[in-house]
């Protein structure tokens, strides 16, 4: 259990990105008494963020508008929680936004890192993966998510540690939900890689705690259920219609977490 005292010499935190991770991330910090700064891109969110004692910034790093107070960088920590939102098709903005941000970074002498990526820059190659395996993504957004992670890698004046996480689970985000109903869904044998938010926090304060920067870790869970024995199961929990899947393995890949238990000797809390 991590101590509010363990923190004493972590002023403050600035999270560029209070979505669904970097809210709830927001407000852990801030039970453990660490002072924490929070962007949002909307006027609208100001206020929320405001509510949970997060100091609220507007930043704005598109390519139309470069908005944000150099206080915001003023920080012990800087997280870097934004997705690429390729499926959007906004895929193709996300390197020169990352690389304003790295600007921002370099201007404003920010001395430590984490960016939050995905284990989507792993493709899905029949075999296991781990953090000492050369990511070989095969989708539009793991191949930007591997190059924004080389930006930083490659960035001299600062250490940068890289997050990535498995598919997210949590409040918000039941998995009885993502396929409830459904028929004949896809390569039921496959295993899933998967990570509660709980542990997307404790992973991230470990860093922070033990200073474990200009390291990789993937974060997941270390179980693997079949997907279509996951999913139904999770359905039913949920009081939902089972989904039905196809039973027939096709590409897949096992996620460890190799560096999260060797370096920071952080034991996951949930199960799958």
């Amino acid at each position: 259990m991590e101590s509010t005292a363990a923190f004493q010499h972590k002023n403050t935190i600035s999270i560029l990105g209070c979505g669904w991770f970097g809210l709830a991330l927001a407000k852990a910090l801030i039970s453990d008494g660490i002072r924490v700064k929070g962007s949002t891109t909307s006027e609208q969110k100001i206020a929320l963020l405001a509510n949970e004692g997060i100091a609220p910034y507007l930043v704005n790093f598109s390519a139309d508008e470069e908005t944000y107070n150099a206080d915001f960088f003023d920080c012990d920590v800087l997280f870097i929680a934004i997705p690429p939102k390729a499926r959007s098709g906004a895929g193709a903005e996300f390197i020169p936004k990352i690389q304003r941000i790295l600007s921002a970074i370099r201007l404003h002498h920010v001395k430590k890192v984490i960016f939050i990526s995905s284990t989507t820059v792993y493709a899905d190659l029949n075999c296991e993966v781990d953090e000492h395996t050369p990511p070989l993504p095969d989708t539009e957004s793991g191949k930007i998510l591997l190059e924004a992670e080389n930006l930083f890698k490659n960035a001299p004046a600062f250490q940068t540690t890289i997050i990535r996480f498995a598919g997210l689970i949590g409040p918000g985000r039941n998995p009885g939900r993502f396929f409830a109903g459904k028929k004949n869904i896809p390569n039921g044998n496959a295993p899933v890689n998967l990570i509660h938010l709980d542990d997307c926090i404790g992973i991230s304060k470990a860093i922070i705690i033990q200073d474990a920067f200009g390291c990789v870790f993937n974060g997941c869970l270390p179980q693997h259920p079949l997907k279509s024995a996951f999913y139904a199961q999770a359905a039913v929990d949920a009081g939902l219609e089972k989904p039905e899947f196809i039973d027939e393995l096709k590409e897949w890949k096992i996620v460890k977490s190799v560096n999260v238990e060797e370096i920071l000797g952080y034991q996951f809390r949930h199960t799958l």
